[in-house]
């Protein structure tokens, strides 16, 4: 009373900042879990101290969702999905030791799977801020668990990232969300050590808390990550799967503190998404999506769908970031989904889920965004052009390449990276006609590619396998295949969403649109790429992304006569063509 009451922004402390409620001290996000002089406890011991120095006096943290876990759940940890193996008097799960019969199999870069759990790799760098997360998201997205001592060390040892991230952090983040229900083992198990809240200080605020409304049935933690692991199913349905697992992260990370959880989250989130190194558009896309993180639901249920106004007032709610309305929306129109089935029977069925698809549907046909518009062909990337008619230049992890336009030009050239076990993260490919920007008919390929495993492939052997491969003397595809032949199957990992391809209308009128969404695997560009080659099409741009484990690519294509496809049932078998590659 008679206290002036602070906007929401000043109520809350920065990201990178610990909420310190009043009479307790927490250490900050990046201070050690104990002081130099402090004894150091053998690894048994010091696992089980990991995530419990953070607690004040008469305060305790339980892991997520503690006092919610099914039967089922407490029956899988006790059978070995989250345990301790123990040999001979001796525990597994480091990458030292070696036992008869015991396979290790790598999982991602620095980690590999060990005795049925995901260890670190020997020689795996604990100054790389990206190790934790990426480790974390090797495993989920393996369906393995993380060896409990290898968890203790990552707390005690590892670097974090600090604000902003890194990208490969932040992409290791989306990638251990994208698994689904697989991820959600390996969250507690990072929890329960501290790292959560290291990696994300305005955690602590949610960690364990209870729910108000009683229709929900997890605690507040434990629900944002079962609604991440939920949207990851619907990450087909949207065109960035990043912005839709982080914001079903956080979409309830303002509950708890005063005013509506929407507002107050909404500026958290957009704290949180800048200390991720997000790009300062995608900032506001978060922002937008968990400050109306309920208006479909809320509108779809409490309002006359047929009344012009609902759908004006949907379009109003959604201009925060003009030109990503659409992209917005649909994030909107899955997290609904997800936060509704995580939430709980009685918050969500068929009659609400009806109301939500048709507003949402509405919406889509009122607003703008959609398909990305074609690259255009930059006059730096033409300068590459030699006197010869082709360029290859590589650096660090760009490889661009400039060279007369001819059909398989992209897909041979991701072959060639995927013969140096490079992992295309990015991908934009654009042609110009003969004459054009005089250009005598060059097409310009700049990739971003990582390593897969471990060090980068000699940037000399790379591009000179790729000048072999301009110059006709590469047999790419013979390459591939005898390398699959000699390769060992991988351990089958988690079941994921299956592959979606869409023949975009009028998103382009000099070229057919294909949009694919799935998920990513080695090759895969190459595999698209070779698919369209064998159907008579040509690339004429391409804008490909891998985001997370999640990749949305799409092409511009023409046939041999430089046009679009119009025929039904030639675009009928274009789709079904491409989405059996992806199978």
């Amino acid at each position: 009373m008679g206290q002036e009451r602070r906007p929401a922004e000043e109520e809350h402390p920065p990201v990178g900042q610990e909420y310190r409620p009043a009479g307790k001290e927490h250490r900050s996000a990046g201070q050690q879990h104990r002081s130099a002089g402090e004894k150091r406890l053998p690894a048994e011991e010091d696992h089980g101290r990991v995530g419990q120095e953070r607690r004040s006096a008469g305060e305790e943290h339980r892991p997520v969702g503690q006092g919610h876990r099914t039967a089922g759940e407490e029956e899988r940890r006790s059978s070995g999905q989250v345990r301790r193996v123990v040999r001979n008097g001796r525990r597994l799960g480091e990458g030292g030791g070696r036992f008869a019969g015991v396979e290790r199999r790598p999982v991602g870069d620095g980690a590999v799977e060990h005795d049925g759990e995901v260890v670190l790799a020997r020689g795996a760098d604990l100054s790389d801020p990206a190790l934790v997360l990426r480790v974390a998201a090797a495993a989920a997205q393996a369906g393995l668990p993380l060896a409990p001592a290898t968890v203790a060390r990552l707390a005690e040892d590892a670097v974090l990232p600090s604000p902003p991230w890194p990208d490969g952090a932040r992409d290791a983040l989306v990638s251990l969300l994208g698994a689904g229900p697989a991820a959600i083992g390996v969250w507690e198990a990072l929890d329960q050590a501290g790292l959560v809240v290291r990696l994300l200080p305005e955690w602590e605020h949610v960690r364990n808390r209870p729910q108000r409304n009683p229709v929900h049935r997890f605690t507040v933690d434990r629900h944002l990550v079962e609604t991440a692991a939920g949207a990851a199913a619907l990450t087909r349905e949207v065109a960035r799967p990043d912005l839709l697992l982080v914001g079903a992260l956080l979409h309830d990370i303002g509950k708890g503190r005063p005013g509506d959880h929407s507002t107050s989250g909404a500026v958290i989130a957009r704290d949180i998404a800048a200390y991720l190194g997000f790009p300062d558009e995608d900032v506001r896309v978060l922002e937008t999506v968990v400050r109306h993180h309920l208006l479909l639901p809320e509108t779809a249920t409490r309002r006359d769908l047929d009344d012009p106004m609902t759908v004006r007032a949907m379009a109003e709610a959604l201009s925060a970031v003009p030109g990503r309305e659409r992209e917005t929306l649909d994030i909107l129109a899955a997290l609904a989904v997800a936060d509704g089935i995580a939430t709980g029977p009685a918050a969500w069925g068929a009659w609400k889920a009806g109301l939500v698809a048709e507003l949402a549907r509405r919406a889509a046909a009122a607003l703008s965004g959609g398909t990305p518009p074609a690259p255009v062909l930059d006059p730096a990337h033409l300068a590459l052009a030699r006197h010869d008619g082709a360029a290859v230049r590589v650096i660090g992890s760009r490889v661009t390449i400039a060279a007369p336009d001819r059909p398989g030009l992209l897909w041979r050239a991701a072959g060639v990276l995927a013969l140096h076990r490079l992992a295309v993260k990015t991908a934009r490919t654009i042609s110009s006609t003969p004459g054009e920007d005089r250009a005598d008919g060059t097409a310009v390929l700049d990739f971003t590619a990582v390593p897969e495993f471990g060090t980068p492939p000699d940037p000399a052997a790379l591009e000179a396998d790729l000048r072999r491969m301009l110059a006709d003397r590469l047999d790419v595809a013979d390459r591939l295949e005898r390398r699959s032949r000699s390769t060992r199957p991988p351990r089958p990992g988690l079941t994921v969403p299956p592959p979606r391809v869409a023949i975009v209308d009028d998103a382009s009128r000099t070229a057919t649109v294909v949009e694919v969404r799935a998920h990513d695997r080695p090759g895969l560009l190459w595999r698209i790429g070779r698919t369209l080659g064998a159907c008579g099409l040509q690339v004429r741009a391409a804008q490909v992304d891998t985001l997370g484990a999640e990749a949305v690519d799409v092409f511009y294509v023409v046939d041999q006569a430089g046009r679009p496809l119009d025929d039904p049932a030639a675009l009928a078998t274009l789709r079904s063509r491409v989405l059996a590659t992806l199978h």
